[in-house]
């Protein structure tokens, strides 16, 4: 006695060892019972007999091929409405084209992954930076160019949820979303910081991947020399640190040359711990 008739059925029609039950079929194609009832339902893939006193579903050949048709079209991740438009106009030509298109559509999701990959690396690169800066320590860096939009606003950075107006406003009109964490930063112009007013932010810029696509004017910075210091807290605790870069200029002999570029590297919306935020405020000099 096998072990379907132990079961109390049989996988393959009585009389008809060509037809297999559901469940059988399943089994030989390593697919579930639902995947073929959801075939069946979108009509992909109908049952050669159907019992009309059980309602048992059994497949054949035709079927078998039908299934390793479909099998093969999900792997290159046809849509079903694809594979069904090719299954009910089965033509060399037709399925040439529908693998054409499948291609273009695969090559536009490679781009799309390798652009995230891409972003995840500099996010990993400045996180990883950050966590291994020298703190409360002024130098003199170069800062490469880099490429960002900006807005004029005066933002009130008590927490980073201060600047989401200001990012909105950035946002609009964008297809993608282009604010990752650690790149929104505010600004002090050089008149104000000339002036001491280490608190009078005028404006809210986004720096830009390389690989960003931003619909509107952007901003090309050129590499500079700047003063840079970075320090455990936020932007609340900036004031002091920009007293001290200001002192340090003078002392070097060293000129402001436009607005600071104060980001939370490390803030709120990476950590619930202010013991492990990190801010960098640096000013172009020359």
């Amino acid at each position: 006695m096998t072990a379907s008739e132990r079961s109390g059925g049989r996988d393959a029609l009585p009389g008809d060892g060509r037809l297999f039950r559901i469940g059988k079929v399943a089994d030989m194609f390593n697919v579930s019972l639902g995947t073929l009832r959801h075939y069946e339902r979108c009509g992909l893939l109908e049952p050669e007999y159907i019992d009309p006193r059980t309602g048992y579903r059994y497949y054949g050949a035709k079927q078998f091929e039908v299934l390793n048709t479909i099998r093969y079209l999900r792997v290159l991740d046809m849509p079903l409405t694809q594979i069904a438009e090719f299954l009910h106009n089965r033509d060399v030509h037709v399925i040439e084209d529908k693998l054409v298109a499948q291609k273009a559509l695969i090559e536009r999701k490679q781009h799309e992954l390798e652009m995230v990959q891409r972003k995840i690396d500099h996010r990993l690169e400045r996180l990883r930076d950050a966590e291994q800066s020298e703190f409360d320590v002024i130098r003199v860096v170069r800062q490469p160019a880099c490429r960002i939009v900006w807005i004029r606003d005066s933002p009130k950075v008590d927490s980073y949820l201060g600047l989401e107006y200001s990012i909105r406003k950035l946002e609009q009109h964008q297809k993608d979303s282009l604010v990752f964490l650690g790149k929104v930063g505010v600004g002090i112009d050089k008149e104000s910081l000339e002036q001491g007013g280490y608190a009078d932010y005028g404006l809210v810029f986004l720096l830009l991947d390389d690989e960003d696509e931003y619909e509107g004017d952007t901003v090309a910075l050129p590499e500079t020399d700047c003063v840079r210091i970075r320090f455990r807290g936020s932007h609340g605790d900036a004031p002091d640190r920009y007293r001290e870069l200001i002192w340090y200029t003078a002392e070097q002999g060293l000129d402001i040359t436009g607005f600071s570029r104060e980001i939370a590297l490390i803030d709120e919306g990476l950590t619930s711990d202010p013991a492990q935020f990190v801010t960098e405020i640096c000013i172009p000099v020359r």
